[in-house]
């Protein structure tokens, strides 16, 4: 039973403690505008959790000309509700997420609000859909102006230190001009799904992949085929078996399931903080070990499958052949033949530039980990995938290849999945994300200080409030019969002493 009246209290503590923290900052950043038009101090495209934190650790740090924007309707933002079929986060619920070290900010502080200390205490993982409210009410109580069903047509960096944004939205397209634009575009914020090639040339209907709208309820009475062993195929498997599929068969590479996520061995705040200040080999070096080692489906997820008498796990069974045949899909395997109604692609995504016509004008610029110099980004399955990730400045920025840089690349951020081997998983997994968020904000709001040091300068020259009224010691030294400074003019109005 739900108490939401306790959440109007647990906002008034939030309140009180950013009054006791002094925040947000008051804003210092100076307006500037171009040819009468308002520019923007930051504009962030994405308003999931990554989106959020970013605007609420901009707007702590007195940046609040910003503007945040998503396509999707207002509480579909991010995959919880939308393609996400698991029953809980993996992550564990001690875990304060996009909370930015604000107590009355947590998951936790909003829960027992809710539902109070017992129903806390009996959480083991923090339920999908339950998360979603969660950020709806993060948002909600920072009062974040996300403005929905507005998407990201191009942008344009220009010399300056401007970014021309194109925008399409309820009201038509516009062009707004930021001084930073931050893409917290999500999972696929710098490509799209991972399709392979021999399931591509499968006809539409005979495949989707687990990221698609998929009509589950149709599914009854038919025959899966789910590729992979990760968290996402057991999800769409075991949402297939709930809902009446005749039988599931999944389809694994490898010839047994990764069972020990290795970059769990070095979660904690060293790998948090220390990870970006990596030298580019043991980046590498990290990320390749991780992946090739595999990170384990969540052991419930697995469960959810295999208690299902009709779900069949096929190990050491890479497709062979897949083509249709009489209106299914044709499935050879070193194992065996097998025949589905439908296939799913549990393939995850990939970073591909080209599928991402908003970035049309700085991709051919983006500087590419594969474009390092003498960066090589070794031998295993996974390193055509690992050089084609970003290769980001320490605020997440851009950086430009090539002997002609495009003026203002540097001023457009990734804080998306893509940032992972410049910068470790700060930018899209709950543990770490607040840290990604106040690294982003931090170097933006440096940024901005560094470009508008003559008018902060000229602030300081100009600033004037006296803390000393004059009144307050003698001149030991000064002559007997010198005449008494006048100090009844001077901006605090004290008398001489």
């Amino acid at each position: 039973m739900t108490t939401d009246l306790s959440l109007p209290i647990l906002e008034a503590e939030l309140r009180q403690q950013l009054d006791d923290l002094t925040l947000p900052a008051a804003p210092w950043v100076e307006p500037r505008t171009v040819d009468g038009q308002a520019v923007l101090d930051v504009l962030i495209v994405g308003a999931g959790m990554c989106g959020l934190s970013a605007s609420a650790a901009l707007r702590f740090l007195g940046i609040d000309r910003q503007r945040i924007v998503d396509r999707a309707p207002q509480g579909q933002e991010g995959p919880w509700v939308t393609y996400a079929r698991m029953e809980t986060l993996r992550s564990p619920k001690s875990l304060t997420g996009p909370a930015l070290d604000i107590p009355a900010l947590t998951f936790r502080a909003w829960h027992r609000a809710r539902f109070g200390e017992a129903a806390w205490a009996a959480v083991d993982k923090i339920p999908r859909t339950m998360w979603m409210d969660y950020l709806r009410w993060y948002r909600h109580a920072l009062d974040i102006p996300v403005e929905n069903g507005v998407a990201l047509l191009g942008l344009e960096p220009q010399a300056g230190g401007l970014v021309c944004a194109r925008l399409s939205g309820p009201g038509g397209e516009e062009r707004v001009l930021a001084r930073h634009v931050v893409l917290a575009n999500g999972r696929d914020g710098l490509g799209g799904k991972f399709i392979p090639a021999n399931v591509q040339r499968l006809p539409q209907a005979l495949w989707a992949h687990t990221s698609d709208d998929i009509d589950f309820a149709a599914l009854r009475g038919k025959a899966v085929a789910v590729i992979g062993a990760g968290a996402s195929a057991m999800d769409n498997a075991a949402t297939a078996l709930e809902n009446g599929a005749a039988r599931v068969d999944l389809f694994i590479r490898r010839a047994d399931i990764p069972r020990i996520n290795k970059l769990t061995g070095v979660s904690n705040p060293g790998l948090v903080h220390g990870y970006q200040e990596l030298e580019e080999a043991w980046k590498l070096r990290v990320m390749h070990y991780s992946l090739d080692s595999g990170p384990p489906p969540p052991r419930a997820s697995v469960l959810r499958v295999s208690r299902h008498p009709n779900a069949f796990f096929h190990l050491d069974s890479p497709l062979l052949t897949l083509e249709p045949a009489d209106g299914q899909v044709r499935i050879v395997t070193p194992k065996g033949e097998y025949r589905a109604d439908l296939l799913i692609a549990a393939t995850g995504f990939s970073v591909d530039l080209a599928q991402r016509p908003e970035l049309a004008t700085i991709a051919p610029h983006i500087r590419r980990w594969i474009d390092r110099p003498g960066c090589e980004p070794g031998e295993s399955r996974h390193a055509e995938a690992l050089g084609e990730l970003p290769d980001l400045g320490p605020g997440f920025e851009f950086q430009n290849k090539g002997p002609l840089p495009l003026p203002g690349l540097d001023h457009v951020h990734c804080f998306n999945y893509a940032a992972a081997l410049s910068h470790g998983k700060v930018s899209g997994d709950v543990p770490a994300v607040s840290v990604g968020a106040k690294r982003l904000a931090l170097a933006i709001a440096g940024t901005l200080f560094r470009e508008d040091i003559v008018v902060q300068y000229a602030r300081m020259e100009a600033y004037d409030k006296a803390e000393l009224a004059g009144d307050e010691w003698t001149d030991a030294d000064a002559p007997a019969d010198a005449p008494a400074a006048d100090n009844s003019s001077t901006a605090t109005g004290a008398r001489p002493a």
